[in-house]
């Protein structure tokens, strides 16, 4: 408690926003950053699949939107940008309590005051990552990332007008995970998410 009998957390409210493509690291290590902080997680691919979901979907497993049928559901959104808008409105009303986390491709530009971390690998190295997560071939890893990549920035394109994975103007911080292992990232992520906020202990 300070002179004024407020705690640090109380007077402390920040935002972060975690972005980066499929095989980047960037779900698993955004719940865990959350975790460490004590901040309160959203993610806007958890809100798209509650959506998909009540379209007659069945969104299970990490792969899910690589799969034949979320592409099929992008489909689906490509056609309709009010799912996206829907998803992207209700984050944005989860912005304003503060001491939140995002994992999120469109909050970054979305946000005016959050702190913004892009996670960066190739597409190769994705590729491996995520053939490894779904039990598939890299060939066809990188097949399915190319198309839902492709036809994703396409949307985002049209309703923001920024270029996913390509502009990286609102991020504070842009972090390969090319040759780090997801404990390596986390600890480089707390370093630098330590300065932002009093770190208390559970």
């Amino acid at each position: 408690m300070d002179e004024e009998g407020k705690s640090p957390d109380s007077e402390t409210k920040i935002t972060i926003c975690i972005s980066g493509l499929a095989g980047t690291g960037k779900s698993t290590l955004a719940k865990k950053i959350a975790q460490e902080y004590h901040l309160t997680y959203y993610s806007g691919g958890d809100e798209l699949q509650a959506l998909a979901l009540a379209k007659g979907y069945k969104p299970t497993g990490r792969g899910w939107w690589e799969s034949p049928e979320g592409l099929s559901f992008l489909e689906v959104r490509e056609k309709d940008p009010n799912f996206d808008r829907a998803v992207d409105q209700k984050l944005l009303e989860h912005a304003n309590q503060g001491n939140i986390l995002f994992d999120s491709w469109t909050m970054p530009w979305l946000l005016s005051k959050s702190f913004n971390i892009w996670l960066e690998a190739s597409l190769e190295k994705r590729a491996t990552r995520v053939a490894k997560r779904d039990k598939t071939s890299v060939k066809d890893a990188i097949t399915s990332l190319k198309e839902k990549e492709a036809r994703t920035k396409d949307i985002y394109k049209d309703l923001y007008g920024f270029a996913l994975g390509e502009d990286f103007t609102p991020f504070h911080v842009i972090l390969s995970t090319e040759d780090l292992s997801a404990k390596e990232v986390f600890q480089v992520l707390c370093k630098i998410i330590g300065r932002l906020t009093p770190h208390t202990d559970s």
